[in-house]
């Protein structure tokens, strides 16, 4: 059974910087595509930025491209999420999520396309 567990979330000032991990355990996820997604109150659940096994394959959303930088060590199970220049508008929790499917590139960012979501972490960013 997979488990993810996401952290690093918290309350930060418009402009600041927070790094988000998540760390899986349960099975290896060689060959899958792992991938970091957000809702705000009130909005569907957002993809944000998804990185393949090997780090080789990288997509980001749009609104934060430039700001975000995903990463993953698989020696240790866990990715990574650094968030910079962060704005009022990234306010969400947080949550991480596994491909259902095996790939070895990210070919899909849609929500339902990703499972065994962690229990998600805020983040409040500040005007």
């Amino acid at each position: 059974q997979v488990q993810l567990v996401e952290s690093g979330g918290g309350l930060v000032q418009a402009g600041g910087s927070l790094r988000l991990s998540c760390a899986a355990s349960g099975r290896t996820f060689s060959s899958y595509v792992m991938g970091w997604f957000r809702q705000a109150p009130g909005k569907e659940r957002e993809f944000v930025a998804a990185i393949s096994w090997s780090g080789l394959s990288i997509r980001y959303a749009g609104s934060v491209k430039g700001r975000f930088t995903i990463s993953r060590d698989n020696a240790k199970n866990t990715m990574y999420l650094q968030m910079n220049s962060l704005k009022p508008e990234d306010t969400a929790v947080y949550y991480c999520g596994v491909s259902k499917y095996a790939s070895v590139v990210v070919t899909t960012t849609r929500p339902s396309d990703f499972g065994s979501w962690g229990q998600g972490t805020q983040v409040t960013v500040s005007s």
